[in-house]
């Protein structure tokens, strides 16, 4: 019986072409250690033998300026601070991240709920003296999965926010299928000024809305899933924050309120695939050059919310985006847009 041929596509393919989109590239959501483990599970005789040969091959070779790590298990991982150690001197982030700014949050995921203790919660008190520190999260409640008892879910979100809080800390949410109790604890123990991302946004428009009216700091973030046919939900938050207002020309000057993430190792936006050669299978892992391919399709997204559309055709929208043919959105202005948003949020 003949060996069964792989469809896993050559390691070369991780080396994007150039990108729909001329702007550095920030990251405002992702998980390093676990993309450079996929990476060596899928090519274990990978070019890559060290996360910083991969920033440096995959990342700065491609315009990635910043990005900000996601560390969210119980117990800590303790790598955590050879990363953010590595990132303080500036000769260090030429030399070991290829010039790449490396941030970081931590908390503990509502998947791991369960498995917090006051142990856990030191060692997040800690990390977040950490000159490269700039966030609390990801926290908050999944009740998709419910890995973790729904109730320790909330009282876990509750006191990882009051910490948050009293240490002047961003938010980064994470909420899936939990719309009322999200908002109910978020709006109970968060002042309105507070500065928010909420992060992969997937859940109803309506929603978004609610939250985006009461924090005015608040961002939404979007990850590669928006380019997929199964996700209208995000498309739609895209087009009513894109859409002018009434008195307001076709070119509103008003902030997206975005910010662009990946949420590697997972969601390959779709639309990359148009810009790669023909290739056998799926790539296995996304990583956070892919980041324009994200932006040309919001782009598309928001020239048809310009263009008076209500409809999202997938991956066509990127195309769209990325030449700006609908209206007065590109990739760039996206790019520019979501830039100004980790600023604002993230302070990088």
């Amino acid at each position: 019986m003949g060996k069964k041929k792989s469809n896993l596509p050559g390691e070369e393919h991780l080396l994007l072409p150039t990108p729909p989109s001329n702007c550095g590239i920030v990251d405002t959501h992702t998980h390093l250690a676990s993309t450079f483990a996929w990476y060596r599970g899928k090519y274990p005789a990978g070019q890559f033998t060290t996360v910083y040969e991969l920033v440096r091959g995959l990342y700065a070779a491609r315009g990635v300026e910043a990005i900000v790590d996601v560390w969210c298990e119980a117990p800590v991982q303790k790598i955590w601070k050879e990363f953010a150690d590595s990132a303080l001197d500036e000769g260090d982030r030429k030399e070991k991240w290829g010039g790449m700014d490396y941030w970081f949050v931590m908390g503990v995921h509502p998947h791991d709920a369960k498995h917090y203790t006051d142990e856990v919660e030191q060692d997040i008190i800690e990390a977040m003296a950490h000159p490269r520190c700039v966030g609390w999260g990801e926290m908050g409640l999944d009740y998709h999965y419910d890995n973790s008892p729904r109730d320790i879910q909330q009282a876990v979100f509750t006191r990882q926010l009051r910490h948050a809080i009293r240490l002047g800390k961003p938010l980064t949410i994470h909420t899936r299928e939990a719309d009322d109790d999200t908002e109910q604890i978020l709006k109970a123990e968060v002042p309105k000024d507070h500065r928010i991302h909420i992060h992969c946004f997937t859940d109803s428009p309506a929603f978004a809305q609610k939250l985006l009216d009461h924090f005015p700091n608040l961002y939404i973030g979007i990850t590669g899933v928006i380019t997929y046919a199964s996700n209208q939900d995000t498309s739609t938050v895209v087009r009513t924050l894109a859409s002018p207002s009434p008195s307001s020309s076709p070119a509103s000057t008003k902030p997206l309120r975005i910010l662009l993430e990946t949420d590697a190792p997972y969601m390959v936006p779709g639309n990359l695939y148009d810009s790669l050669p023909p290739m056998r299978g799926k790539l296995p892992l996304c990583h956070s050059a892919m980041v324009p391919w994200t932006a040309a399709f919001v782009a598309g997204v928001a020239n048809k919310a310009g263009a008076g559309g209500d409809r999202v055709d997938g991956v066509k929208e990127g195309v769209e985006g990325a030449n700006g043919k609908e209206g007065e959105w590109d990739a760039n202005r996206v790019m520019r847009e979501a830039r100004e948003g980790a600023r604002a949020v993230y302070g990088i």
